[in-house]
């Protein structure tokens, strides 16, 4: 008799969960939004970069929503702070993949915690994308070589990045030496350190010294006396903009005034700040716009955004912005707000999308192929330097 009752138990929750199931769905579907889900770094260790991308992004959807939306829909964004921690990145891709109903993942900034939030979006088959996680295996599961399927970024990758760097260095700066110091903890730190190097020594040039740092450090002057004892024409250092600062201001206090290289990773205000102006000269770097830009599309932009936020855009605010036009030109091709698959198909036909960082067409690998610019800080101030294709 018990196991009669408990059969008849089972069989009336499982009829309970698929009529719960079917309701959400009706609910999700019958919404008069389509919700995005939205997990970025907001506080934390790299809470700049989210900051900027989140505005980028908010005032794309406030101009796409007063433009009537898409499909007869206005955008909402579910935005939670990951706290720039890769377990919380994972749990609220989970809960936006799951309790929050929505359409899609707007991903991490960075690329260790955009390949966390990566497992959810495989697992419940929900397209995810990176306005600016770079490690080239973000898109690529690295057991089996092959492209996730529901992973896409709209930024290069750092094969292209750390190419990029390494013949600015060979051919603009035609330099034969350098010094490499890089972040251990970081997946994005340490795959532009082996592109860069992959590159620059296939150019002709001799990598002198490599040196790692461990997450957290603020004294370089040990390492970065090693490498003066290098001689090298350039250090390249691929990091974020905490560590870019106190490198460059250590560097220059020690009589080190070569060249010092970077990535998209300096491309923040408190570069400079930690620097300071003096220190701040004789950098370049690789990102994915540039504000100077003379393309009306670009500056009106600028403009628009510097009213709003009283601030300059920097390349992730500019990242952010294309993510929700981005995002709007998938939904609208898909034909549907709530199809995740026939979304997933549209981000993977996307061909030639016009955004402020380029334009934008997605590769098998679910890479965007675009351009990058050079960035030169001299005393303090960040001047255009060149443009780069692909």
């Amino acid at each position: 008799m018990r196991k009669l009752i408990f059969k008849n138990t089972l069989a009336i929750l499982a009829v309970l969960s698929l009529v719960l199931s079917l309701f959400t769905f009706a609910f999700a579907s019958s919404s008069k939004t389509v919700r995005l889900g939205v997990n970025l770094e907001l506080s934390g260790a790299v809470a700049q970069y989210g900051q900027r991308t989140l505005e980028g992004l908010k005032m794309a959807v406030e101009e796409i929503n007063k433009k009537g939306g898409v499909l007869g829909k206005k955008i909402e964004l579910v935005v939670f702070d990951n706290k720039s921690d890769k377990t919380e990145a994972l749990n609220i891709a989970t809960r936006l993949a799951t309790k929050e109903n929505v359409l899609a993942l707007l991903s991490p900034v960075t690329s260790g915690a955009t390949k966390s939030a990566s497992i959810a979006a495989t697992r419940y088959r929900v397209p995810l994308v990176s306005a600016t996680a770079t490690d080239d295996s973000v898109t690529i599961d690295e057991r089996t070589g092959k492209t996730k399927a529901y992973v896409f970024r709209i930024c290069f990758n750092d094969s292209f990045q750390g190419s990029v760097m390494a013949n600015f260095a060979l051919k603009t700066l035609k330099v034969k030496t350098a010094a490499i110091l890089y972040n251990a903890a970081s997946d994005y730190s340490k795959g532009l350190y082996k592109n860069f190097k992959e590159t620059f020594t296939k150019g002709g040039g001799k990598v002198v010294a490599e040196e790692a740092f461990q997450q957290g450090e603020q004294d370089f002057n040990g390492i970065l006396t090693k490498i003066r004892d290098k001689k090298p024409d350039v250090i390249f250092t691929p990091v974020y903009y905490d560590d870019a600062g106190l490198i460059i201001k250590q560097a220059r206090e020690l009589g080190m005034w070569m060249p010092i290289l970077g990535t998209d990773g300096f491309d923040d205000p408190k570069v400079v700040e930690k620097a300071g102006k003096k220190y701040a000269t004789n950098i370049f770097f690789s990102t994915h716009y540039s504000s100077q830009d003379t393309d009306k599309r670009v500056q009106d932009f600028v403009k628009r955004y510097k009213q709003k936020y009283k601030i300059e855009p920097n390349a992730l605010s500019a990242l952010g912005y294309d993510l929700g036009y981005f995002m709007a030109d998938a939904i609208k091709r898909a034909g549907s707000t709530t199809d995740r698959e026939k979304l997933r198909r549209a981000l993977e036909n996307t061909k030639n999308f016009v955004g402020l960082t380029g334009i934008i067409s997605i590769d098998s690998k679910h890479n965007a192929k675009k351009s990058a610019v050079i960035i030169e800080i001299k005393n303090g101030v960040h001047r255009f330097k060149q443009k780069l294709n692909p």
